[in-house]
């Protein structure tokens, strides 16, 4: 069924034909960039026209220009240097900008990412003591290390140097590392906080680039860097936004050769690359290597020249990708049985679930899932598969609800945790599941208002007025995704004359007419609800062989598709109701 939300209407006023004629877009397009919040000239300049050279000076990061001194300083002496990260794609990725950059420029330089069962989440004592004993200098972290204390003083002890580039939120004070790169850190200049650690490596990587003469060429790394920001779900908007369209460009025909085999095994070579597909495609399968294999195979995938051996790593990441879902949607049913069977939705607004079995680098995909099935905060926990007696658990919030914060004043029943306020891990003793879960609960301030889904239609708008010319204005407004939602558009009491299923049952193409008699078509991708549903809402007519359609009010959106040279806009539904029903 058609999961309930709150339709609501954005009402911020503006001369949009005299913005529309200025900025040379229509009324449409000019109503949509009021509605973002980009209601002066400058804002709706860059948004539409930024480049990279709009973005804030990299130097402007506290520990930057100290971290690349230091940098210079160990390349010059010949010192070993190692790059510790995350394994998942934020960490992969910014593993493979620092690897790659400091290759490019002469240091002897190792990585090493951990394991995520054996080693959890960054840096630790064991990796620290394991470089030292390999002759390691300088342990470089990325997308990790501003909590890593225990791990930071071990190598202080060992006479190591520390750098530490994060862009985690800080928790306690800072790590005792000789510089750290953060741009939550206290006193950090750096305007635009919510950065992804491939973009904190990329920025590292071009002020040391330059300073050593060696400038990166203008598209490198742009690709690894966007990768990182749209799978750790970083905000699209401002600079963000700015270095995933140009990645995006770059995505389209990658120089690096694992990426392009990557691309090919998921049949993307060639194509518009969207952020979407880094999302929900290119992401999951290097996100696979790190919860069911070892992340080391995606950095390797990445490093290697040989075209052979790319497609074979690609294909076997895609396979573990293929494996990963069908264990997902397996937890996904075991997680909603589990929350019906106790009733957990009805009482509780915050939702924890341990879920029996489960691999524990699946649950924060399961999370997500849950999260967006019942608009709740979750956490998912399994059980820690090399320490009897701990549950580790992964969260995933809406955005009325800060989650590190609640994890923070709760922290007095976590054994570890960190990450942001829509995501974070934990790690809890057994016997506080209950202790958390009620304490989570009880301090929780969430209404049942908050507590319902609200979609914002841009333009309540006919469909007729849609054309091309709107629809490639539209598309100006890429990348989509976390903090830039697509455009949604609204036309109400649309008569149902005919309702076509193709793709497997999935997607459906209907023919509607519109109060003043116009024929309208629209596409669904939840062919199989929406077909339900209006067979529900069909009344008898004159005899029970011929059912009168209802009429629906849509919310949709409108995007160009194309096909063997022939563009078209389309408009497709983003949710859809009965006509008259408020919901």
């Amino acid at each position: 069924m058609n999961r309930e939300v709150e339709w609501r209407m954005h009402t911020k006023r503006a001369d949009f034909n005299g913005l529309g004629e200025k900025l040379g877009i229509s009324p449409v397009m000019a109503r949509v960039l009021v509605n973002r919040g980009l209601d002066t000239p400058e804002l709706q300049e860059e948004y539409l026209y930024g480049t990279m050279d709009s973005l804030p000076d990299p130097k402007r990061m506290k520990g930057m220009e100290e971290a690349v001194l230091l940098l210079q300083e160990k390349i010059r002496e010949e010192k070993p240097i190692r790059i510790i990260s995350d394994y998942d794609v934020d960490g992969v990725t910014s593993n493979y900008i620092l690897y790659d950059g400091l290759k490019r420029l002469g240091a002897d330089v190792s990585y090493d990412i951990p394991d995520r069962i054996r080693d959890g989440y960054g840096m630790n004592v064991r990796m620290v003591e394991e470089a030292h004993g390999d002759g390691v200098d300088t342990l470089l972290t990325c997308d990790n290390g501003i909590s890593a204390f225990d791990a930071v003083n071990r190598a202080k002890e060992l006479g190591m140097t520390v750098i530490v580039t994060d862009h985690h939120q800080v928790q306690e004070g800072l790590p005792a590392a000789d510089v750290i790169v953060n741009p939550w850190q206290p006193l950090c200049e750096y305007p635009y906080k919510s950065i992804c650690g491939a973009e904190v490596a990329y920025k590292l990587m071009k002020v040391l680039s330059e300073a050593e003469g060696k400038p990166l060429p203008p598209a490198k790394y742009l690709d690894f860097a966007a990768l990182g920001t749209v799978c750790d779900v970083m905000p699209l908007t401002g600079e963000n936004r700015i270095l995933v369209r140009e990645g995006l460009r770059v995505m389209s025909d990658p120089e690096n050769v694992g990426l392009r085999a990557l691309l090919d095994a998921n049949e993307l070579l060639g194509c518009k690359i969207s952020a979407y597909h880094l999302g929900f495609r290119i992401g999951p399968c290097i996100n696979s290597e790190g919860r069911l294999s070892s992340a080391k195979e995606a950095m390797r995938l990445f490093l290697t020249e040989d075209p052979e051996e790319a497609v074979l790593l690609a294909a076997e990441m895609k396979h573990l990708n293929d494996e990963r879902k069908n264990a997902t949607a397996a937890g996904v049913d075991r997680a909603v049985k589990i929350i019906e069977e106790q009733g957990l939705y009805e009482k509780d607004h915050v939702l924890l679930v341990t879920v029996p079995e489960l691999h524990e680098s699946l649950a924060g995909i399961v999370a997500g899932r849950i999260r967006e099935r019942y608009y709740r905060p979750v956490i998912i926990f399994t059980e820690a598969e090399d320490a009897p007696g701990l549950l580790k658990g992964s969260g995933r919030s809406i955005e009325e609800y800060n989650l590190f914060e609640a994890l923070t004043s709760a922290k007095d029943h976590l054994e570890r945790f960190g990450g942001h306020p829509m995501a974070a891990g934990l790690t809890i003793r057994k016997e506080e599941f209950l202790p958390l879960a009620r304490q989570l609960n009880e301090e929780e301030q969430l209404t049942e208002e908050q507590l319902v889904e609200k979609l914002y239609i841009d333009v309540p708008m006919p469909i007729y007025y849609v054309n091309l010319n709107l629809a490639e204005q539209l598309g100006q407004l890429e990348p989509f995704g976390t903090g830039n939602s697509r455009p949604l558009f609204a036309e109400k009491g649309l008569r149902v004359e005919d309702f076509r299923v193709f793709g497997g049952g999935k997607v459906g193409q209907l023919t509607l007419r519109d109060g003043k008699g116009q024929r309208v078509y629209v596409k669904t991708f939840d062919a199989e609800s929406l077909n339900e549903d209006i067979k529900v809402w069909s009344q008898p007519a004159e005899c029970d062989k011929i059912r009168k359609y209802p009429k629906l009010d849509i919310m949709y959106r409108v995007s160009v598709n194309e096909f063997r040279g022939d563009r078209q806009a389309e408009c497709i539904i983003e949710r859809y109701r009965k006509c008259g029903e408020e919901t």
